[in-house]
């Protein structure tokens, strides 16, 4: 166990959290697009744990504990301006996965983000979005008849629990959908081509 790694893996952690919580209060994080300050900590962040893999392989829990890998999966799952480091990363955590140093759902949830900035159809509906209709909906899913089989063998709730969930908490952050549906989703489409998640 290395404790000195996984107390600066907690403490990166840590600082995401309480910036995050700080742009909700202030209502800066529902502003149109990637907050400069929340975007600044991701990367930061991003470029310590790539160093930290390239060092060790992935901090897996025989390194760094349960707390400290769910902190490295959470620094990489925040890295969404890096798609080269997340794509490198996830056959790594995958592989930590089925030696038993990593959660499996971990994988789950980067494997659908990595799908929803590619623009592809998620396996496991984890990841949320507004739609046209103004709803905080999960992105298209693939075989949906199927979802929440995938989701109960990775330990995740039926999508509509996860779905009602996510809802509360977005009103509860006083998250709305965008006033011009058009101009968010070009917006967004247009920043997931500028750092690299579609070609």
């Amino acid at each position: 166990m290395n404790e000195t790694l996984r107390d600066e893996l907690l403490e990166m952690t840590g600082l995401d959290e309480r910036v995050r919580a700080e742009l909700v209060d202030s209502g800066e994080l529902l502003d149109v697009g990637y907050e400069a300050r929340m975007e600044r900590v991701h990367d930061r962040n991003a470029r310590r744990l790539h160093r930290i893999i390239e060092s060790v392989g992935w901090p897996g829990t025989d390194l760094v504990g349960s707390d400290g890998a769910e902190a490295a999966w959470l620094i990489l799952q925040h890295a969404i301006a890096q798609p080269d480091l997340i794509r490198w990363a996830l056959p790594l955590l995958r592989a930590a996965a089925r030696e038993g140093r990593a959660c499996p759902r971990h994988v789950a949830l980067l494997e659908d983000r990595i799908r929803f900035f590619e623009g592809r159809p998620q396996r496991y509906g984890t990841q949320f979005d507004w739609d046209a209709e103004g709803n905080l909906s999960p992105c298209a899913v693939e075989d949906p008849e199927r979802v929440d089989e995938r989701r109960r063998a990775i330990g995740l709730p039926p999508l509509a629990e996860q779905m009602e969930e996510v809802r509360s908490r977005a009103a509860a952050e006083g998250d709305g959908p965008p006033a011009d549906y058009g101009a968010y989703a070009e917006a967004r489409d247009e920043w997931a081509a500028s750092v690299g998640w579609r070609r």
